[in-house]
């Protein structure tokens, strides 16, 4: 097969880029690649065998009818007006075209330098890279939208960042890199025109139902809101935090985008922060829902000059129901509720009370969980806690409740089981792997990702074992 790449955002937005090749690194070698979406996307296998060095992998070739650019964009970072920002390290080398019509970016981090770049070199770490691979995968596997990594490759071109480290390039392919930043971008230099050109570039190539449609922004936006709301919903219910939720990094699709800080919850602690750098815990996990509103927020104030405020408005009051709508869904999965009544807010509410005050895992309170015989007073979550008796109260409430389904056991656990993941990616485990291969050794990345890839299978191996104590104090940066 063939691969086929347009150039729709270089011949329809003209103003909206920099056009620039990318820089290759030092004895550039690949390290690793993702099989399973190279089939999906028809890579022949030779590319990744390339004659010398990196190939396109490491930004060394390009393949024909790609045209690289780095695009330019602005945003709010922790709440603050932060001007130009752009692809400071990245670059779109083409949009490759799938035979259903639909296109992926193929973008490549670590590109070098470009005109956004600002203060920064314009290179990503093998750290970095490791880390954005494993967790975008993971939250594919997940079931969760996201952007997802094609390849990593590596090098001996030094990178200074907390300490010295090795330059590494990632392929990252995504539907749209499209985020709110882009509209901010326009709105702020006083070009309305720009805004509106870019709503018509994402209605036309990513809602094409909407095109011909008198009220096309209205009905878009509201869109936009629900894909959000269910997004971050999606986040809460696995126990996931971004850690860095600017509006330069929120996807105006609805993916999970850029992949810093980001941490699954180990203990549960509602406001776990788990960006180093985040002083006032504004992204915190807990926050996670509210932020995004505030950055849906920004995204309306960029839309008002051609959209109506009073429709802006009346879109974004649909998100608190969107939201707790697909949150309430995903956690009744999770406890294994058919259907909805009265109470279940209560149950799980006292659920997490018990969790947050002796410091449960997430992920493992709810796998236990799905062992639960309803017609049995025994549970192997029971030796989680310290304090049984408060355990023993709420999961008689619990059977109770599960007894009014009127669904036997075997079905509901398998269920539940589809909807409680036995492994995410816990930080300890990227590090692990991180560290590997830092010394030359892939072999743990691989493993790792094979997992990641069945996160509702029953494992007995440590990926599904609660960290060691180096594995929760570890710190994470946007550098990460």
């Amino acid at each position: 097969m063939t691969l086929s790449f347009t150039t729709h955002w270089r011949d329809e937005l003209p103003e909206f880029y920099s056009a620039l090749s990318p820089t290759p690194l030092d004895n550039a070698r690949l390290i690793w690649r993702n099989v399973p979406l190279a089939r999906e996307l028809g890579v022949p296998d030779a590319l990744f065998h390339p004659t010398s060095g990196a190939g396109v992998w490491g930004g060394e070739t390009l393949l024909p009818g790609m045209s690289p650019l780095a695009q330019v964009y602005s945003g709010h970072q922790f709440g603050v007006w932060a001007g130009q920002l752009g692809d400071g390290r990245g670059i779109l080398l083409g949009e490759q075209q799938l035979q259903d019509g639909s296109t992926r970016d193929w973008h490549l981090k670590g590109a070098g330098l470009t005109p956004y770049s600002r203060m920064g070199d314009g290179r990503a770490v093998l750290r970095s890279t490791i880390r954005e691979s494993l967790a975008s995968e993971a939250i594919h596997y997940l079931g969760i939208p996201t952007t997802r990594a094609l390849s990593i490759v590596t090098s001996e071109t030094p990178v200074m960042r907390e300490r010295r480290e090795s330059g590494a390039m990632l392929m990252r392919i995504a539907e749209s890199h499209v985020r709110f930043g882009h509209f901010e971008h326009f709105y702020y230099r006083r070009e309305p025109q720009k805004v509106q050109q870019l709503a018509d570039f994402v209605i036309r190539h990513h809602w094409p139902a909407l095109h011909d449609e008198g009220d096309k922004y209205v009905v878009w936006f509201r869109d936009v809101v629900r894909r959000t709301a269910a997004l971050i919903a999606r986040w809460q219910a696995v126990g996931f935090a971004h850690g860095v939720m600017n509006t330069d990094n929120m996807s105006i699709l609805g993916l999970t985008i850029d992949y810093g800080p980001f941490g699954f919850l180990d203990d549960y602690e509602p406001g776990f922060i788990c960006n180093h750098s985040d002083y006032q815990g504004r992204y915190s996990f807990d926050n996670q829902p509210a932020v995004a509103l505030w950055n849906l927020q920004r995204l309306a104030q960029s839309l008002s000059p051609f959209i109506a405020v009073e429709a802006l408005n009346a879109a974004l009051d649909e998100y608190q129901h969107a939201l707790l709508t697909e949150y309430g869904v995903l956690m009744r999965r999770k406890l294994g509720f058919v259907s909805q009544q009265q109470g279940d807010n209560q149950l799980l509410d006292g659920l997490f009370s018990l969790m947050a005050r002796e410091g449960s895992d997430y992920t493992r309170t709810f796998r236990m969980l799905s062992l639960t015989e309803q017609h049995s007073a025994s549970s192997p979550l029971r030796d989680e806690f310290i304090d049984r008796a408060a355990f023993d109260r709420w999961f008689t409430d619990y059977r109770a409740r599960l007894q009014a389904e009127n669904i036997d056991d075997a079905q509901r656990q398998q269920r539940m089981k589809s909807a409680n993941p036995a492994i995410v990616l816990r930080n300890w485990l990227a590090q692990r792997a991180i560290e590997a291969a830092e010394q030359g050794n892939n072999a743990e990345l691989e493993q790792l990702h094979d997992a990641l890839r069945q996160p509702f299978i029953d494992r007995h191996d440590d990926y599904v074992h609660r960290p060691p104590d180096w594995g929760k104090r570890l710190e994470v940066s946007c550098s990460s």
